[in-house]
């Protein structure tokens, strides 16, 4: 993915479009933080679904019953929490067309912005369906944790693009520095997806009925954790870097909240492993994997072009 600004275009403005108003790049931009937060919001309610065991407290989908689209009293507090979760959805939707509205319409073009804002606003209905069919196969764990990953999909989409809405040139960065933040991406999504693993393995179902993925708890944990020490690695080694380089005080800002994040969520990571896995401390835990695939897109969009 290019970080290079890409040359603008103009294009007469149809009927449709004049009914949008034309929008700044910080219009896009707060649209976009709106697009994150609420992502990052749909990642903590989709956690609290599972750790309260409600995964299935509308039992079929898209309606929540064979009869209704709401749930009704006899699917108590399971019903409630899956019903909230679903309506989120729609607040996500709503805020990823927006989105892609405001980008559309922005003149002059930019169309790595609309490319970008394309796919985030269409990972929201797939995200729909592949919702649906967890529900569907009974809360398959491999359809869960593929339903769970397109929330830091569409949160990397997003942040890349505000990123590419600055006006100001990259600054030229060394080699060492482009290739550790390319590195940190790659680890942090390896570690992300193992952690979806464990997830699969462990208590947390979303249902006491729902079966496991197979994978041995402790030996995924450990194989999770050995990842985590190879990300903070890979990430102190990108914090000296840009220290000893002519790096911008951007990136060496983000990466530097990049480890600080690594670092607390490791801390939460492995207390919440040796307290038993409080549902608590879980759900705090996927709130920080959220800000992380934030912080992490940021660095590598941030990574500026080759120096000469």
């Amino acid at each position: 993915m290019s970080t290079e600004t890409p040359p603008q275009e103009t294009e007469p403005v149809n009927a449709f479009w004049r009914l949008v108003p034309e929008p700044s790049l910080d219009v896009v931009r707060r649209w976009g933080w709106a697009s994150v937060v609420a992502n990052i919001g749909i990642v903590v309610t989709g956690g609290l679904v599972r750790l309260t065991g409600s995964g299935l407290g509308c039992p079929t989908w898209p309606q929540c019953t064979d009869e209704s689209y709401v749930p009704h009293a006899a699917l108590g507090i399971h019903g409630a929490i899956e019903f909230g979760n679903r309506m989120l959805g729609f607040v996500v939707a709503v805020i990823a067309i927006c989105t892609w509205l405001v980008v559309m319409r922005y003149r002059p073009i930019r169309r790595d912005l609309r490319r970008l804002a394309t796919a985030a606003a269409l990972g929201v209905p797939l995200q729909a369906v592949i919702g649906g069919i967890s529900v569907l196969t009974g809360l398959n764990p491999w359809i869960v944790s593929a339903h769970f990953l397109v929330s830091p999909v569409i949160i990397t989409l997003t942040v890349s693009m505000m990123r590419r809405s600055r006006t100001s040139p990259y600054p030229h960065t060394p080699p060492v520095v482009r290739a550790l933040a390319t590195a940190s991406v790659v680890a942090v999504w390896l570690t992300v997806a193992l952690g979806t693993l464990v997830t699969g393995a462990g208590p947390h179902s979303g249902d006491p009925d729902t079966g496991r993925n197979g994978f041995d708890e402790e030996l995924i944990s450990q194989l999770h954790a050995d990842f985590v020490f190879g990300l903070l690695g890979i990430t102190i080694a990108l914090v000296i870097a840009t220290r000893v380089t002519a790096t911008s005080r951007t990136l060496r800002k983000l990466a530097a909240w990049l480890l600080a994040m690594e670092l607390l969520q490791g801390a939460v990571g492995f207390t919440q492993y040796f307290t038993g896995l409080p549902w608590g401390l879980v759900l705090i835990h996927m709130f920080f994997a959220g800000l992380l695939i934030a912080l992490v897109t940021a660095v590598y969009a941030e990574r500026g072009t080759p120096a000469t």
